[in-house]
């Protein structure tokens, strides 16, 4: 039997460009979907939320519009958003959805004050009953099992959807930071790109999805891997089926692995010399879907010489760490070195 207050009260959401997490206090990641909402443009309804609205990207009909509210980790449709977050902490609380719960939402660590509130208000219409804005660099090295709090350097590369939140983090703060609008979903836009360019031939946001995670490559692989898969000729205009190969993925993203691996070294040229040292010493922290890239961590290696991790469970690491940040609130402890990162707002 569940805990009333323990199920309802503290929901941590990792609201990314392109899927939402949900974490309840007691029960771990309980949602994991794409945040695409399928719309019905004559009526303004919504038919469906989620896998269900990804399944018909770019297969619906005029009248219906599969669309994705968030644009490179920040709201591009506010009202989109505001009940796509209502679906989905309903679904998350069942019955329980009554209860107005206590939700910490992540942002990017560049996000401006107005983006951060349209954020904060989106989250307080769909139901909650008051609001904590977290960084995503500082939740993901929650989530990836840092201790924040020491006097020690941490470097976190959160690779997500729509940004790529890179920060050093000690004493429950974050030292240097910058957020690059290059992820997973410009991984896509690349690999479409390279088949027009190379193979006259277009395919779909779910084909280079699939490209990317079956074949993707950011660093070259001691033995090749092909996929077959289907797209229109552009000069036919007729189906055709073609076989891609690891060496063309890695062609096809090398500029994008190479701009994140860029971006890395540049932190690093910022960070104080020995939060440095203590990063040579620990290793970069990768998380988020575009971590899971073959061979990103050993193309950062190699640009910057210190040793590159992926966190163990990349993708949830984000929606753990906002999680787990909001339960140490709940817990009623002061502590010492307490992490200042949240902004708190409650109903009036």
């Amino acid at each position: 039997m569940f805990d009333f207050m323990s199920f309802g009260e503290n929901i941590g959401i990792d609201l990314g460009t392109a899927t939402v997490l949900i974490y309840i206090k007691g029960q771990g990641i309980v949602i994991r979907e794409p945040s695409v909402v399928a719309i019905d443009k004559d009526s303004n309804s919504i038919l469906a939320v989620g896998e269900e609205a990804r399944r018909m990207l770019g297969r619906t009909p005029g009248n219906i519009v599969a669309i994705r509210p968030l644009r490179e980790g920040v709201i591009s449709n506010y009202d989109i958003t505001e009940r796509m977050l209502q679906y989905f902490i309903e679904k998350a609380l069942g019955k329980r959805s009554f209860v107005k719960p206590t939700i910490a939402v992540c942002v990017p660590s560049s996000v401006t004050e107005v983006e951060k509130r349209a954020v904060e208000d989106a989250t307080r219409q769909a139901g909650a009953r008051r609001v904590h804005i977290i960084e995503e660099p500082i939740a993901a090295a929650i989530g990836a099992g840092i201790d924040i709090s020491k006097a020690c350097g941490s470097m976190v590369v959160d690779i997500g959807g729509g940004t790529t939140d890179i920060a050093v983090i000690s004493l429950g703060g974050t030292v240097v930071s910058h957020s690059l609008k290059m992820a997973g979903n410009n991984f896509d836009e690349a690999i479409i790109r390279y088949m027009r360019k190379k193979h006259n031939v277009l395919i779909g946001e779910r084909t280079a999805e699939d490209l990317k995670i079956e074949i993707g490559t950011a660093f070259e692989r001691t033995v090749s891997v092909t996929l077959d898969v289907r797209g229109r000729n552009l000069i036919t205009g007729l189906p055709k089926n073609i076989t891609v190969t690891s060496e063309e993925m890695h062609e096809a993203l090398q500029e994008c692995v190479e701009a994140i691996a860029e971006e890395v070294h540049s932190v690093l040229e910022k960070t104080p010399p020995e939060l440095a040292a203590d990063i040579y010493e620990r290793g970069i922290v990768m998380t988020g879907g575009g971590s899971l890239l073959y061979g990103l961590d050993k193309m950062i290696e190699s640009k910057t010489g210190i040793h590159a991790i992926v966190a163990e469970d990349a993708v949830s690491c984000v929606a753990i760490g906002t999680g787990r940040y909001i339960e140490y609130l709940s817990g009623g402890k002061v502590e010492k070195n307490e992490p200042k990162i949240t902004i708190e707002t409650e109903e009036e």
